[in-house]
């Protein structure tokens, strides 16, 4: 299977042409701003480079959360309008599944995964749920636990200080192989089905004329 994996939500965006489960084209830069106008020059050049064109894609995966908002709104309008184009389906990957799948050996430590978010929280990606909250108020785990994700250092001290056995892993941010291959489980329906949607976790800062703040997504 031919899979372009996209993903713009932990600082960093990235494309990555991924066939039968190896990369065969792939790009990447550490960015804060900009998601839009870099994202669609790699994912082009990815499609050069693997000599391929869209069409001959068969899916297109994409993270969409938790993380920078406007990366992942990028970065998921690019996905859906490839998808589209090319008449093949787009699947969403949390950043949380994509680094999981890069850690496969944990010793039956449970996985978290904390994100920075820019309120100066964390987004706290644990199983099936996703959490903001302040870094004060992590949650003791009810066993061992390894930590990933770019918020990774800070959560595992906090943790280890109040007696937690915790193990800091080296993943911060999600990997185009990664996120293919759980999408491609997710195409067979051995993972739970997720739309290529944005994941908001947090309320929006925004507000309505009269001081009212909108309904979250």
């Amino acid at each position: 299977m031919r899979i372009l994996a996209l993903d713009s939500a932990v600082g960093r965006c990235s494309a990555t042409i991924v066939l039968n489960g190896g990369v065969v084209a792939g790009y990447q830069q550490d960015i804060d701003r900009g998601h839009a106008a870099i994202l669609p020059v790699m994912a082009r050049d990815c499609l050069r480079d693997s000599g391929s064109g869209a069409s001959e894609l068969d899916l297109v995966a994409v993270t969409v959360g938790p993380g920078s908002f406007t990366g992942i709104r990028a970065c998921i309008a690019l996905a859906q309008g490839i998808a589209l184009a090319a008449g093949i389906p787009v699947v969403g990957v949390t950043v949380g599944e994509a680094i999981a799948d890069s850690l496969p050996q944990l010793g039956g430590r449970t996985l978290w995964c904390a994100t920075e978010s820019r309120r100066g929280r964390i987004f706290l990606e644990a199983g099936a749920g996703i959490l903001s909250l302040a870094i004060a108020d992590l949650p003791n785990p009810s066993g061992p636990v390894a930590v990933a994700g770019n918020a990774a250092a800070v959560a595992a001290s906090r943790l280890a200080a109040r007696g937690v056995n915790v193990m800091l892993t080296d993943a911060r941010r999600p990997a185009g192989r990664h996120i293919a291959a759980v999408a491609e489980r997710r195409l067979r329906g051995d993972v739970a089905p997720l739309p290529a949607e944005p994941i908001y976790v947090d309320p929006p800062e925004a507000k309505l004329p009269g001081g009212e703040t909108p309904a979250a997504a």
